[in-house]
């Protein structure tokens, strides 16, 4: 009788596909043991994703036996600097891509939106479309205000927002980004704009936390509510 092709994998996958061995731990020490291995991997992972594990775990052993290591302190400190010095010249290279990646990005959408109807560009770069004109006053540069505001990426991530926590924010005009500092002069008590600002002037190459990369474009709906509020 013959073999269907489907029974002849089947039986050929049993032959060369080993069983997984099972892993007992049946101590505390070994779920302890195991605990920290599985702790202590993820960890290195982050820093090492390709690593030796029968060097590892020599060096491990050589601690716990107290056998003498392959290496010395002086020889473990130059390979660990080497290594770090390594790590940050890869951290570096990565944020100089995303920066030029964010600048060529931004450049390129500032430019359309600058043809849309509306839109004013200023002398500094700052975009600048009014949504609904205010009849209040008008800032200076040291003047407080009184706003609510949405910020997000140009791809429309949100970052912050006003709105959402529902409190409007007071601040004074010289102590935020040039964007922000020149676009809200522009605007009166009760008006509405957006703001296309720049990475030269918002939060440059340096970015803000995890919410805001390197040389990032960034858009503002505000509402000017009060200049120089009662506090």
């Amino acid at each position: 009788m013959k073999k269907t092709l489907l029974a002849m994998a089947v039986a050929s996958s049993l032959v060369v596909i080993p069983a997984a061995q099972a892993v007992e731990l049946e101590t505390d020490n070994q779920k302890v043991s195991y605990s920290l291995g599985l702790v202590l991997g993820e960890k290195l992972k982050l820093d090492l994703e390709e690593m030796d594990l029968d060097a590892f775990h020599k060096g491990i052993k050589a601690i716990y036996e107290e056998t003498t290591p392959l290496m010395d302190s002086q020889q473990v400190g130059e390979t660990m600097q080497a290594f770090q010095m390594k790590k940050m010249e890869e951290q570096r290279q990565e944020v100089a891509k995303l920066a030029q990646a964010n600048l060529d990005e931004g450049q390129k959408f500032l430019a359309e939106n600058a043809k849309k109807s509306g839109v004013k560009t200023t002398d500094s770069g700052l975009q600048y479309e009014e949504t609904q004109a205010g009849t209040g006053k008008q800032p200076t540069v040291t003047d407080t205000v009184k706003v609510h505001y949405r910020g997000t990426l140009i791809d429309g991530t949100e970052f912050d927002s006003s709105y959402a926590r529902d409190e409007p924010v007071s601040f004074p005009l010289n102590g935020v980004i040039p964007g922000w500092t020149e676009g809200l002069q522009l605007m009166k008590e009760g008006g509405k704009a957006k703001l296309a600002i720049p990475a030269e002037l918002a939060y440059g190459p340096g970015g803000m936390g995890n919410a805001i990369g390197p040389n990032s474009a960034l858009l503002f709906e505000v509402e000017l509510l009060e200049v120089n509020p009662a506090e």
